[in-house]
């Protein structure tokens, strides 16, 4: 941070050397409107839109170097269903073009742009009454390579999303708003929102009231009650007074303006600004500027303005915020300095888990006396500006642009829960949103130190200058940035989200308590779960469309049971999209159902060959082909049935080795063995206490209480959960274990993301692909469990279901996928959106409680009431695994995961460590430092 004594002494200039910096006379657009070199369409009938619209999609496309639209107008297409995909952009071609390119490539066909009203039709609602579908009968759809093609669709394309430009004037604004109104599909952006984000003292009130930014002091009037406000606006920095009438109310108009020139949040400014505000003055530019001594002058100047007061508009009268003055070097030239602003653009969407997303950041410099406005001035990276301001430590930049960040997406949070209380009316229907948001910022001087400004909001105008940044970074040779991924990732996982929208989906088994998030999720997604179940009173009851109860059990009867549940759905009448398992016993039943109904999923063979773990390696061990071969990742093992398998597999196998039950779950029986004598003794005491299901629920003994002797495989412990479709890796996401307990290798703590450098982890990714291809395994959701030994990674076990305990939940807070998600997706036959290059936005550390350990701790000594309290804070991560403790002894599994996060790995780990200390987690028989150690 830059203290008061950094800042240059250069004094600020006068009235007339500046103008305000500010959100005024932004001119959107940057490019030029060209004649086209293709060919141009078929007359549509409406030559003022789509004609036009046409021309300039033509000369963007040769700008960016690209072919121009092939016209394939005249061979209607045809086909489409309800699992196919369609965004829809409405509205200028230009402003949402890299999009429209990016979205192509990721998901050819399914980027569509609409030019012209009469491209598209409403129709009422078939699943939401009171609602319209939005049906595109022609459309410009966007592919690999930046091609493009004009189509009709016959029958009519439905759109599962739709944005555009909502702009509050110009040619488009009418005919998107009119088209875009009340939808039944998400819709990013409307009229009434754009009208929102568009006027200054809204969006000032809830930067400043509910993201508690810095914005510039503000005196504001309205007329009446200001239906547009909040009731009770208060914000620190902004007070708001009500007139019924402007005229005749001189003597308060006066009145609060020589309180507020007076006012103690004006002392550090010697400048103010008088001008009409709301959506409709957005870009006139009409305002004056005044010393803050001239009292009778600004209130003439407001008085002035009140007479052309309307309904929604307000007068402003603000201060004069000067961008903040450093030190800067030498000059090389002995010619006068002149002073000049700066304005920060940030562009931020709404991403997985609609969680604001910080895209791209672009600067605008210029003098100091003419306003810096979007489109008027070529934008810059937001380093080299602040280099350019005197800003020369790294760190220093570095913890502007941090700040810059979390300023940019809590002004984003904060404006979609204000929007969040507003009626569908104010929306512009019920599924509208916004997605899109920039936000203004001003480097200044408060307090001493340098702050960031909130000036304002705006639909597009910063999402064109940062494209435009992104542009010129290309022309020089920089790498393509990330701002069109991002964008086109969020828009299409968004038309994903509603594709799965009352989708059946049959789920076979409910599992425990650490299922739980799969009922709420459900609900989220809009999801309609029929649920076969053997306990009859299970609690998801009555959480689902339709409860099955059906006892399978036994699951060396899935055969059977397969034929007993499709008798189950077929009386119900049901006909269900998809078919899965997130239930480790039952994924061998839910395949077998899914290839008796014909739905999408892994083959029974594959799973089963997964699901047995001596059979998993050996399998492998005789795949031999690749570089390197799937054998590679195997390691020797010996299954047990029996004290002479025993004897057997302990004169081939070397010890130290690995016992565990060869269907097992949760790491529930296994053991490092020493030695011959210690393997038998562990077999004989696991075969007398775990025998079938009921002995212990969950870990697979339906299969049998099989075992196996496995070579121990030295290293350290990863997971890898993997979203396969047709044999193609769509995601991957890598975390490390700690050190577990031995010898029954019980798992302590974890963290997300993993230490490892980037290529041990793409060796970990490849070998756990490499190890699900080899089975069979080509589409779904899976879990691979393996070693970095030094010579590589080692498979210790595939779960072909997504990943269990803490990890869905992990995944979704650092990443933003959500593996539940994806593994419906895939199941529908839709291959998931996911982040391309995937980030972590955080860091996690997590440590697994047990009841023998920390029952007392976590019970009667209250630490679980103040785990939730932290929780509900946002200050811990918790997942309940059991209701109560399971098992004991060697048997024992954790019931609880207890995870801070941090911005560095350190700096959750640290939290985590005093978390666990001061609630008595930590413990000399149970060392959280030891096993948080191994996260370096």
């Amino acid at each position: 941070m830059l203290s008061v004594e950094q800042m240059s002494a250069e004094p600020a200039p006068s009235p007339k050397e500046q103008e305000w910096a500010g959100p005024e006379a932004l001119c959107p657009g940057w490019l030029e409107d060209e004649a086209p070199d293709g060919e141009m369409p078929e007359d549509s009938g409406d030559p003022d839109c789509a004609t036009h619209a046409y021309e300039l999609l033509q000369s963007a496309l040769l700008q960016e170097g690209l072919p121009h639209t092939l016209d394939c107008s005249a061979e209607p297409r045809t086909g489409f269903g309800p699992l196919d995909m369609t965004v829809c952009i409405l509205g200028s071609p230009t402003a949402f073009l890299p999009i429209l390119l990016e979205g192509g490539t990721r998901c050819p066909g399914a980027m569509v742009l609409c030019l012209s009203p009469t491209w598209a039709s409403r129709v009422p609602s078939e699943t939401s009454p009171g609602a319209w579908s939005l049906l595109l009968s022609r459309g410009i759809s966007f592919k690999e390579g930046g091609h493009s093609t004009l189509e009709t669709f016959t029958p009519p394309r439905r759109a599962n999303y739709v944005t555009g430009t909502f702009a509050t004037g110009g040619s488009d604004g009418g005919w998107v708003g009119e088209l875009a109104r009340d939808l039944d599909c998400p819709t990013g952006g409307s009229v009434p929102l754009t009208r929102r984000l568009e006027d200054p003292l809204v969006t000032r009130w809830v930067l400043a009231a509910r993201a508690g930014l810095p914005v510039p002091p503000t005196l504001a009037f309205v007329l009446g009650p200001g239906g547009h406000l909040p009731t009770d606006p208060v914000a620190p920095g902004v007070r708001l007074v009500r007139l019924e009438d402007p005229q005749g109310q001189e003597s308060l108009v006066q009145e609060e303006v020589g309180a507020f020139l007076g006012g103690t949040a004006m002392e550090p400014y010697s400048q103010v600004l008088v001008r009409l505000a709301g959506w409709r003055w957005r870009g006139t530019g009409a305002h004056s500027t005044h010393g803050k001594e001239e009292g009778a002058a600004v209130a003439q100047a407001v008085g002035a303005r009140l007479r052309r007061l309307r309904e929604e508009d307000s007068v402003l009268l603000e201060a004069l915020v000067p961008t903040a003055r450093l030190p800067m070097p030498p000059p090389r030239s002995p010619a006068p300095r002149l002073p000049v602003a700066l304005r920060i653009c940030t562009l931020v969407c709404r991403s997985w888990g609609d969680r604001p997303q910080l895209c791209q950041v672009a600067c605008g410099v210029g003098r100091a006396e003419a306003p810096v406005r979007h489109g008027a001035a070529l934008p810059q990276g937001l380093d080299s500006s602040l280099q350019q301001w005197g800003v020369v430590a790294p760190s220093q930049r570095q913890a502007l642009a941090t700040r810059l960040r979390g300023a940019a997406e809590a002004a984003m949070a904060a404006l979609l829960a204000a929007e969040a209380e507003l009626s569908p009316q104010q929306h512009g229907g019920t599924r509208a949103r916004t997605d899109l948001l920039g936000v203004d910022f001003l480097l200044a001087c408060v307090d001493g130190t340098l702050e960031l400004v909130a000036l304002s909001t705006n639909s597009q105008r910063c999402l064109e200058t940062c494209l435009l940044a992104e542009a010129m970074g290309r022309a020089v040779g920089e790498p393509p940035g990330d701002l069109p991924r991002l964008l086109a990732e969020a828009l299409l996982h968004q038309a994903q989200c509603h594709l799965v929208e009352g989708k059946d989906i049959l789920l076979i088994g409910a599992g425990g308590v650490s299922k739980s998030f799969v009922w709420d999720a459900a609900r989220d997604y809009g999801l309609r779960i029929h649920l076969v179940e053997s306990d009859p009173e299970h609690f998801a009851a009555g959480l689902v469309q339709t409860f099955l109860p059906y006892d399978s059990r036994e699951h060396r009867r899935d055969e059977e049971h397969a034929e007993r549940v499709m008798e189950l759905v077929q009386a119900r009448g049901l006909r269900p999209h998809a078919c899965l398992s997130y239930w480790d016993d039952c994924v061998v039943l839910a395949a077998l159902v899914c290839q008796r109904l014909g739905l999408r999923g892994p083959t029974p063979a594959a799973v089963r060959v997964a699901k047995q773990k001596s059979r998993t390696h050996q399998h492998l061990q005789r795949c031999r082909r690749g570089r390197p071969p799937p054998a590679t990742f195997a390691v020797p093992c010996c299954r047990l049935q029996s004290h002479g398998d025993v004897e057997r597999a302990a004169s081939a196998m070397p010890f130290p080795a690995v016992a565990k039950l060869e269907f097992g779950a949760g790491g529930v029986g296994v053991r490092l063995v020493e030695s011959a004598g210690q393997c038998h003794a562990h077999a004989a005491r696991l075969w007398r206490d775990l025998r079938d299901d009921a002995d212990h629920p969950g870990i697979g003994l339906g299969w049998g209480n099989a075992m196996l002797l496995m070579e121990y495989v030295p290293g350290t412990e990863h997971d890898v959960d993997l979203v396969i479709f047709e044999g193609r890796l769509l995601g991957a996401w890598v975390s490390d274990n700690g050190p577990t307990r031995l010898p029954a290798f019980l798992e302590t703590a974890a963290c997300l993301p993993s230490c490892l450098p980037a290529d041990r982890q793409a060796q970990l990714v490849r070998a756990a692909l490499q190890c699900c291809l080899a089975c069979g395994l080509r589409d779904g959701v899976f879990n691979v469990e393996l070693k970095l030994a030094p010579g590589g990674p080692r498979l210790l076990e595939i779960n072909p279901r997504m990943g269990g305990f803490y990890l869905r939940d992990w995944i979704r807070e650092v990443y933003g996928p959500d593996l539940l998600l994806a593994a419906v997706l895939v199941a529908l036959g839709l291959p998931p959106v996911l982040p391309a290059r995937p980030a972590p936005r955080a860091h996690l550390a997590g440590v697994m409680c047990l009841g023998s350990e920390h029952g007392p701790a976590l019970g009667g000594g209250g630490g679980l009431e103040a785990l939730r309290a932290l929780q509900s804070r946002g200050l811990v991560r918790l997942n309940r695994l059991f209701e109560e403790t399971a098992g004991a002894g060697e048997y024992e599994e954790p019931c609880l995961s207890v995870a801070c996060s941090g911005a560095t790995r350190a700096e959750a780990c640290l939290r985590l460590l005093g978390l666990c200390q001061a609630l008595g987690i930590d413990s000399p028989r149970y060392p959280v430092e030891h096993f948080l150690s191994h996260f370096k």
